[in-house]
């Protein structure tokens, strides 16, 4: 059973920085694409920074230069370091796997960015 677990949220005034990990299990192949997506209080979900196997990298373009999306293969795990954090960062973060055709998603992880 494929699951996908992030940790590391939490509350930190601006300027702060973080460190957010995305643990994928129940995979025995090569992972793709994992992305990082955020959700504001009453806001859609956005796409917030993207990592493909061979490492390249995409991210929205309010978080470019503070945000930092990398992973680990062997440990199937992805992070994002957030630095220079901003309250407009406020929101649950969500990790994405998309494997075998299906979109998994972890439960989210708060992070709370105080002015």
């Amino acid at each position: 059973q494929v699951q996908v677990v992030e940790s590391g949220g939490g509350l930190v005034q601006a300027g702060g920085s973080l460190r957010l990990s995305c643990a994928a299990s129940g995979i025995n192949s090569r992972i793709n694409t994992m992305a990082w997506y955020r959700q504001a209080p009453g806001k859609q979900r956005e796409l917030v920074a993207g990592i493909t196997p061979g490492s390249s990298t995409n991210y929205l373009d309010s978080v470019k230069g503070r945000f930092t999306i990398s992973r680990d293969n062997a440990k199937r795990t992805v992070y994002l370091q957030m630095n220079s954090l901003k309250p407009e960062d406020t929101g649950v973060y969500y990790c994405n796997l998309p494997f075998g055709g299906i979109n998994y998603w972890g439960q989210g992880t708060q992070v709370t960015v105080s002015s």
